[in-house]
Formats: C-alpha cells, sequence, structure tokens
C-alpha cells in the first residue's frame, strides 16, 4: 500500500492506547503554548507545507474532531465520511469542518485544538473494541483512531515547530507503537520519530529517498496482525 522498501521483522512494541493519545495531546498543547509559541507569527508557512501555521493548527483540530466523530455512528457504522458540510476557505487550503475565530488569537486557535483532542480522547476510552470508524485508508477500530490521531499531532507538531521557530521531538516509544499499527511495511530498524517522519513524506533518514507518495494502513487487525476486511 506504499512507496515503502521491504520491511525488517514485525516490531514488538505494545498497542496503541487511549493513554499514547492524551500523552500526545499533553504533549502538543504544551509545546503550541509555550510563550515563543504564542508570541510568533502564525501566518507563516508551517514547515514545508503550503498552509500557515493557523491553517494547519485548524487542519490538526479538524482531523481529530472527524476521527471523534467517524467512532460514532454505530447502527450501522458509517460507510463513508460523516456527511458534516465542508468548507475550504480558498484554492488550495484545507477543507475543514472546524475552524476558529480570527479575534482569540492564537490561545483561542490552541483552545480549539485541546477541545477537539479532547473529544477523541474520550471517544477511543469510551468506543468498545469492535466499534468501527470510516477512513479512506481503511475502516478502523479504536486503537487505530488513537493511532491515525497520534500521526496527526506529531507530525503537524513538528510542522508547526518548523514555521513557529520551535524545539519539538515526539517519544520514541510512541512513535514506535504507531508506527507498528499503521505503517506495518516501514523498516523497524532506525529511530521511530525520524522512520515517523519519512514515512509521512518528510526527512529522508538513514540515506532513504524522501517519500512523495504514502498512505497508512488503518485496516483492523487480527490478534495476530493481519488485516481484515
Amino acid at each position: 500500500m506504499s512507496d515503502f522498501d521491504d520491511a525488517e521483522q514485525p516490531r514488538a512494541v505494545g498497542t496503541v492506547s487511549a493513554d499514547d493519545l492524551a500523552e500526545g495531546v499533553r504533549l502538543v498543547l504544551a509545546l503550541l503554548r509555550q510563550p515563543a509559541a504564542l508570541a510568533a507569527d502564525w501566518n507563516r508557512a508551517a514547515g514545508t507545507l503550503e498552509w500557515s501555521c493557523w491553517e494547519t493548527a485548524e487542519h490538526l483540530a479538524d482531523d481529530l474532531f472527524a476521527y471523534a466523530a467517524q467512532l460514532g455512528p454505530q447502527a450501522p457504522p458509517a460507510g463513508a465520511d460523516v456527511p458534516f458540510i465542508w468548507r475550504q476557505e480558498a484554492p488550495g487550503k484545507p477543507f475543514n469542518v472546524i475552524f476558529a475565530e480570527r479575534e482569540g488569537g492564537p490561545e483561542g486557535l490552541v483552545q480549539v485544538l485541546e477541545a477537539c483532542a479532547a473529544l477523541l480522547v474520550a471517544m477511543v476510552r469510551t468506543a468498545p473494541p469492535h466499534a468501527r470508524a470510516f477512513h479512506v485508508f481503511g475502516t478502523t477500530d479504536p486503537e487505530g483512531s488513537a493511532a491515525m490521531g497520534l500521526v496527526e499531532l506529531f507530525v503537524h507538531a513538528d510542522d508547526l515547530a518548523l514555521g513557529l521557530g520551535l524545539d519539538w521531538e515526539a517519544p520514541a516509544a510512541i512513535c514506535a507503537r504507531v508506527l507498528q499499527r499503521l505503517f506495518p511495511d516501514v523498516p523497524a530498524d532506525g529511530d521511530p520519530w525520524h522512520t515517523l517522519l519519512w514515512a509521512t513524506g518528510r526527512g529522508e533518514p538513514a540515506g532513504r529517498k524522501r517519500l512523495t507518495r504514502w498512505k497508512w494502513d488503518s485496516t483492523t487487525r487480527s490478534p495476530q496482525g493481519p488485516a481484515q476486511a
């Protein structure tokens, strides 16, 4: 499902949990609430993205909201995205349900992100294991939803840190669990954080070429590991 090289031996690092997601949320919020972050120009480009830091943070909040919402419908489970109205403010900008009032400044924007993140943490904690959430990369379960939320949090935190002039590195142990859950074909050697960046089209660790095409595999897993239809 990707441009990845042949995988090494499978990782044995455990499953992604709601506690992992909550810790990822805590770390990213702490990053963005630093005085240097709140005082920075959020109209700067976010890393290598074409979006501004403000737009990227709104997109991140929107992703977390959407992943929480997709875990809701279970009678029957959603077979497509829940039909909210998605709006694009201009060509090339993200399509969002969630937008933050500009008058609230960066503090208000980060509060919007915190609220959406809390919704996803709550849904992952309370949804039964058999709950399903639609995603174009594979209908998933609560664990997969947590892992997807962590990818969004960590890589967009990196984009924002580059744009706002901050230092950021995601925790290796959580990154390893996310890689195992969503990127099972990625080689298991190397630093998990830099591998996650590479797997999402950012960076060239250990001489690997930057990926121009990538996707995760969020399909549900059996206890033995293979994806289920």
